[in-house]
């Protein structure tokens, strides 16, 4: 989510609801998309489903509802898994959740520790969250901080043992410049001892009367600029307390301002109204991402009360609110515009909001504002950018997925910052959805496609593409994502140009009169199951269900990969055991792409059955004579490598 001190309130105006609206179904005749026109509500929003059930859904903790819906300082946000636990951030600090049993989650922990947005990760013992507000504080304070620089203030990476669940403990504040909006843990293959965290910082550049060496002048007018730069923090596990930055790459290297499409029409119209109706109120109205905004309170306070104290005021009068009225403007455009180079011409962006990194591959995807990039990992602690694109449909690049095979990558498209509704009948399917890259030599982006949920939502829901992950099911590239209150999707996009569709959850809107932060934050597959953050509602687990689009042996064979940890952002590769439920998986997809005849796809199944009965040499016999047959069926198939794969767990059976 883009908080950047602004983000997180900036609510786009309402627009025009959305309409009903068909969808096709696969096989089936266009019906009316159960999406549409659900129930409003927070505990009792009417839901629906399709090809996935709702196993659970887990209320936050006491300390952690907020007390009406909508209360920007209690979501929650993303998650990490280890084990049997679920360790889930909030805006006030993070839960730790035991789901042994997925039906019946049981809260272990919950820490207080106001910060924005408390991003997640967990390696072994150690836990890392992110931090990033004016208020936050190093010892997880509630009551803030009031001095403009202050050694109490954090903004960084804080790493945290948890070897006792129940009694974290703090071990290193890992102070940055920038904060830390998002991070990413970061394994390297060639060293087990330590790992590095990339740090995605967004917030203001800090005084250096607070830390030293923080610089907010432009790299070509100060060298050590914490602009246009990550932080790499290594973090050695048997001295977690000596976690440290070793680098400061600057990946964003001659990349100049981006195309934009600016708001749509809708979102001018009614903003532009609604901005005026404000304006005369005395509200504080400036422009942002081309459409008028009103500032909500707790972002012009802050401003008001820094005049009043330079005006030798306690608090503010009239002329301090004229004074900023005319300086607020300039205010924003300073923090958030484009600034320009050298030449003269606006530059790209100057931090990423998110990368993630597939050490097995040596890859990583940045998804940075105005960009995507590509990057060589191979030494962590250097990053070298192999690649960037841009693309007028997006107006900010939030996050990056990887296929298993590293040949495709999808980057999700944060327009409107998570606040707006961004997935109205009105809204251009282009925007705020994700696009599917193919790699090229490792070098290169090639676009391929653009993926949105097409069922359209309300005016009083924000959605718009955010987290999510690939599900490990044999043969084909899946993946499942959270869309705020645009739901929960899952997506085929083994062929890139053409994603499908093949299951959802959604619930109705938080208020059917005005627009609530709700929704999906991230979906993540983790070993069988779909947990998905909910922002105002707490944690829902989720099991697929099988369907036409994606059958039982499917699923099976995608809940043999299990892993001992899973941080998302971290990407690791998924491998299967030799299999007959896997055998079978790609028997079925051979079934559904006509890749054999309907005489050859019962035979199959006929052996593998035949076979997984049979034990010693009859079983090594029947599965070879299978897999040699295969070899055959596949110089005639229109789906040849997936013929081949089904002979290649067969013949691994036989040894």
């Amino acid at each position: 989510m883009v908080t950047q001190r602004l983000g997180i309130f900036l609510l786009a105006s309402a627009a025009i609801a959305a309409c009903l609206s068909a969808q096709e179904r696969a096989g089936g005749t266009p019906v009316r998309d159960a999406r549409v026109g659900l129930k409003a509500g927070w505990w009792d929003a009417a839901q629906a489903a399709w090809n996935m059930r709702l196993v659970s859904t887990s209320k936050p903790p006491a300390e952690f509802i907020p007390t009406e819906p909508g209360d920007f300082s209690y979501m929650n946000s993303d998650v990490a898994f280890k084990g049997n636990y679920v360790i889930q951030g909030n805006f006030q600090g993070y839960s730790i959740w035991d789901v042994t049993d997925p039906s019946q989650p049981k809260l272990v922990h919950a820490e207080r520790c106001p910060e924005q947005q408390n991003d997640v990760s967990v390696y072994k013992n150690l836990l890392f969250l992110s931090g990033e507000s004016q208020n936050g504080r190093v010892d997880c304070g509630p009551q803030g901080v009031q001095a403009p620089a202050s050694p109490e203030r954090f903004r960084g990476v804080r790493v945290i043992d948890i070897s006792d669940l129940t009694k974290p403990r703090i071990v290193a504040n890992v102070q940055t410049c920038r904060g830390s909006h998002t991070h990413t843990l970061v394994t390297d293959p060639k060293d087990t001892s330590v790992v590095y965290i990339y740090v995605s910082g967004q917030a203001p550049v800090r005084p250096a009367e607070e830390l030293a060496g923080c610089s907010g002048a432009l790299p070509y007018q100060d060298t050590a600029s914490a602009r246009f730069r990550i932080d790499i923090i290594r973090v050695p596990l048997a001295h977690p307390e000596q976690a440290s930055i070793v680098s400061r790459p600057r990946i964003f290297e001659a990349l100049n301002a981006p195309p934009s499409h600016g708001p749509s029409s809708t979102d001018s119209a009614t903003a532009t109204h609604f901005a005026d109706s404000a304006s005369a109120t005395g509200a504080y109205v400036i422009k942002f991402q081309g459409s008028p905004i009103v500032l909500p309170p707790p972002f012009v306070q802050p401003l008001l009360d820094s005049i009043a104290k330079k005006n030798g005021r306690t608090a503010a009068n009239g002329a301090d609110s004229a004074a900023l009225r005319g300086a607020i403007q300039g205010i924003i455009d300073a923090e958030f515009g484009a600034p320009k180079g050298p030449t003269g011409q606006p530059m790209g962006p100057d931090q990423c909001h998110d990368i993630t990194v597939y050490p097995q591959m040596g890859l990583a995807g940045g998804a940075c504002a105005g960009y995507g990039l590509l990057l060589d990992i191979r030494d962590p602690a250097h990053p070298v950018r192999l690649a960037a694109a841009s693309d007028s449909n997006f107006a900010y690049w939030h996050s990056a997925t990887f296929s298993n095979d590293a040949t495709k990558v999808i980057f999700t498209d944060e327009w409107g910052g998570g606040v707006a509704p961004r997935c109205r009948a009105t809204d251009k399917p282009e925007w705020g959805a994700d696009a599917i890259f193919t790699l090229e030599n490792r070098r290169a982006l090639q676009f391929r496609g653009y993926y949105k949920p097409a069922a359209p939502q309300t005016s009083t829901e924000n959605c718009v593409a955010h987290n999510g992950n690939v599900i490990p099911v044999p043969g084909r590239d899946i993946m499942i994502q959270g869309w705020y209150q645009g739901g929960v999707s899952l997506f085929d996009f083994t062929d890139p140009a053409h994603p499908m569709e093949i299951a959802y959850f959604d619930r109705g809107p938080m208020d059917s009169t005005k627009l609530e932060m709700a929704g999906s934050w991230s979906a993540y597959w983790y070993n069988g199951y779909i947990y998905s953050t909910e922002i105002s509602r707490g944690l829902d687990v989720f099991e697929l269900q099988p369907s036409a689009l994606l059958s039982q042996n499917e699923i099976d064979a995608a809940k043999l990969v299990k892993v001992a940890y899973q941080n998302v952002q971290d990407q690791q590769r998924a491998t299967w055991p030799a299999s007959f439920v896997v055998a079978r998986a790609y028997v079925d997809q051979l079934e559904r792409s006509k890749g054999l005849p309907a005489d050859r796809i019962s035979a199959v199944r006929t052996s593998l059955t035949n076979a997984e009965r049979a034990s010693g040499a009859s079983r090594k016999n029947a599965l070879t004579a299978l897999a040699t047959q295969l070899d055959r069926d596949a110089a005639g198939s229109a789906d040849s490598k997936k013929v081949l794969a089904v002979a290649a767990v067969a013949r691994a059976l036989a040894r």
